[in-house]
């Protein structure tokens, strides 16, 4: 029964999707509050039902239900109940309903916290939403049904896909979409301000925190998702280039682009046409790589489905929606105001600068992905675009970023003095190439340039804290005076802060990892020792272990530093078996010593007794994942900032008086 009532609850949200659609936009063009009235509460009504919906599903797997043909599938009575829970979403019904649920809660969001927006531009902003929401609810009741029923129900189930029973895929895929479908209300409110013809600094005050919010979720869910794939598939690496991937760095490249140029428009009224079409584009780069995920174009790790029916109705809602938009956009973009005028240098052309080289590279990253899948679709022809296409055409495009990344908040809005900011920036330059000097002084081996990206590393974090310094008076100041400064700092001030100063802790953890890592591979039988950087692993032997629903072989290493006897720590990398699925993952053991890691994974047993083994020493490593959190800290400061909350200040009365619409002929 329960399953009926799951099923008829998205049935409910689907017609209420529909009302929300259609009455609040009729509402709004004919000024009639009563219908634009009915957006909000239709809203949380279709997330009340999506979420009984959700509530349902997650219940039939909890109680091993395997009547239900989603449970069976991808469910074993055996399995661990946080398992059980996370088989929720771990499959591609399941995946779409959670989509739905991030879709409607985000629009119910906009009804409770939205009570400061214009009623036609939310009633517009919710119906946009709404459309979105009813597509997805007709795919999945169509060609998605989560509910679908077993005329004989099995006695147990095939169980879990076995790479996703972790604890990171209970968190990954949730951050990912909260970040994905996140982007729907930048685009719904860009969509609405182009049908209303509502473009100013105002409605970038209103987009930026709900832009904020989904760039801090899905940075939090390819970080995840990266150190997932980094413990759990046993290969070693943090990033793979893989199709998935790259649709998931897309819509966060331009998404990172949308937020600099909100900036803009907010402080100078400039950048309309560009920050809207960014709205547009990054979660048309969302939309795109959910495609690419459920269409059955790619074969990965990270995908759902293969079912190309499925992947021709999101093709249709992809062109109906990306291609919808770009029309209204070109049909309104001619008419807007210009807005405020700025010089090249000034804290506008440095956001400038930061956009143009995010929306090259993400273009770089677009064709790089889409090229040998459009090439295969034409001509038949199979080629592959790889981690050497990436590294080559993507890093350059960034080099010039983090350089320029230190300078935006030290230059004055409109028109800046680039000669003062970068005196200003000396000290973090000097000590940036004091670090390249040290650095070649003192590892020996690896790429020329890794001493380059430390010293450009630290350069970017010491820039980062300049401003705060110049602003707190620093060093000028009694020191009393620079903390009350410091105190009453705009958080949004900090958060970029810490956001910029992210980005340089990331990338000393890539440079140190991709230059200086250390790898050994080793067939072992019990007794052997093996050396790797400054750590000896004497191998001790293995064993069998029964797990709830696995069998797995488990190795045990002592570690100990070279040339010493005592152990610091014992590692039991392991590999199991799901006789259900009749699959194997490897689990990989890894030692923490400060933010380096020792790795070990295992191979297969060999016939003469021994086993192979693979074992890396990763210099730096948890810095990629930590600079993330850093970055997501400053978000967050960001986001808490009361400025980001409120309305846009209302014009002077005079400059009221004598003011334009915001949607009129370009002069």
């Amino acid at each position: 029964m329960i399953p009926e009532l799951g099923h008829y609850a998205l049935v409910l949200a689907f017609g209420l999707a529909l009302v929300q659609a259609i009455v609040p936009i009729i509402g709004a063009r004919s000024r009639d509050a009563t219908l634009m009235g009915v957006a909000a509460p239709t809203a949380l009504a279709q997330f009340g039902f999506v979420a009984f919906s959700f509530a349902a599903l997650a219940a039939s797997y909890v109680v091993s239900d395997f009547s239900v043909l989603n449970v069976f599938e991808n469910s074993h009575s055996m399995m661990p109940l946080i398992y059980k829970l996370t088989s929720t979403w771990g499959n591609h019904e399941g995946s779409m309903l959670l989509w739905v649920l991030i879709l409607s809660l985000f629009g119910a969001m906009v009804a409770v916290f939205g009570r400061n927006l214009p009623a036609s531009l939310k009633a517009n902003v919710l119906g946009v939403q709404a459309w979105i929401a009813a597509a997805f609810y007709l795919f999945i009741l169509m060609t998605s049904n989560p509910f679908m029923r077993i005329a004989q129900p099995p006695l147990e189930g095939r169980d879990l896909n076995p790479i996703l029973q972790d604890m990171g895929l209970a968190i990954h895929p949730p951050m990912l979409y909260l970040g994905y479908v996140g982007f729907s209300i930048t685009f719904s409110f860009a969509m609405a301000a182009l049908i209303e013809g509502r473009i100013d600094a105002a409605w970038a005050r209103w987009v930026r925190p709900w832009a904020l919010a989904a760039w801090m979720f899905l940075t939090l869910g390819i970080s995840m998702g990266s150190y997932w794939a980094y413990y759990e598939l046993g290969w070693g690496g943090w990033w793979f280039w893989d199709p998935v991937e790259n649709a998931s760095l897309m819509p966060w490249i331009a998404g990172t682009a949308l937020l600099h140029s909100a900036v803009v428009m907010e402080k100078r009224d400039a950048l309309k046409v560009w920050t809207v079409l960014l709205a547009i584009l990054t979660f048309s780069l969302s939309l795109i790589g959910t495609f690419l995920v459920r269409s059955g174009v790619l074969t990965s790790v990270h995908t759902f489905a293969s079912d190309p029916s499925r992947g021709i109705f999101i093709l249709a809602i992809l062109t109906v929606f990306i291609g919808g938009a770009l029309a209204l956009f070109a049909w309104r973009a001619s008419l807007l105001r210009q807005g405020g005028l700025f010089a090249p240098i000034s804290r506008e052309g440095a956001l400038v600068f930061n956009n143009l080289f995010l929306t090259t590279a993400c273009a770089t990253v677009f064709v790089g992905t889409l090229y040998p899948l459009a090439l295969d679709a034409l001509t038949g022809e199979k080629i592959s675009v790889g981690a050497p296409f990436f590294n080559a055409t993507f890093a350059p495009l960034f080099l010039p970023l983090l350089l320029a990344a230190p300078f935006g908040p030290l230059l004055a809005w409109k028109r800046g003095d680039l000669y003062g900011a970068a005196q200003r920036l000396m000290w973090a330059a000097g000590a940036g190439l004091v670090v390249v000097a040290a650095t070649f002084a003192i590892m020996h081996g690896g790429p020329v340039l890794a001493p380059f990206g430390m010293g450009l590393a630290l350069y970017v974090i010491l820039g980062a804290l300049t401003d705060i310094a110049e602003r707190t008076a620093l060093w000028r100041a009694p020191w009393r005076t620079s903390l009350q400064r410091a105190r009453g700092l705009p958080r949004s001030v900090w958060g970029t802060a810490f956001a910029h100063a992210g980005l340089g802790v990331c990338l000393i953890g890539i440079v140190c990892e991709s230059s200086w890592n250390t790898e050994r591979i080793a067939a072992l039988k019990p007794g052997a020792t093996v050396d790797i950087s400054s750590y000896q692993l004497t191998f001790d032997g293995v064993t069998q272990r029964a797990g709830p629903n696995y069998r797995e072989l488990l190795a045990k290493f002592s570690v100990r530093h070279a040339g010493q006897a005592e152990t610091i720590a014992v590692l039991e990398p392991a590999k199991r078996n799901f006789p259900s699925r009749n699959s194997s993952t490897t689990e990989a053991a890894l030692m923490t010593r400060g933010v380096s890691q020792l790795y070990v994974s295992l191979g297969e047993p060999n016939e003469d007794g021994s086993i192979s083994v693979r074992i890396y020493h990763k210099p730096f490593v948890l810095l990629i994942w930590l600079g993330t959190l850093v970055m997501v800290f400053g978000g967050g400061l960001s986001l808490s900032d009361r400025r980001l909350r409120v309305g846009a200040p209302k014009p002077a009365k005079a400059k009221r008086s004598i003011e334009k619409p915001s949607l009129q002929p370009a002069e």
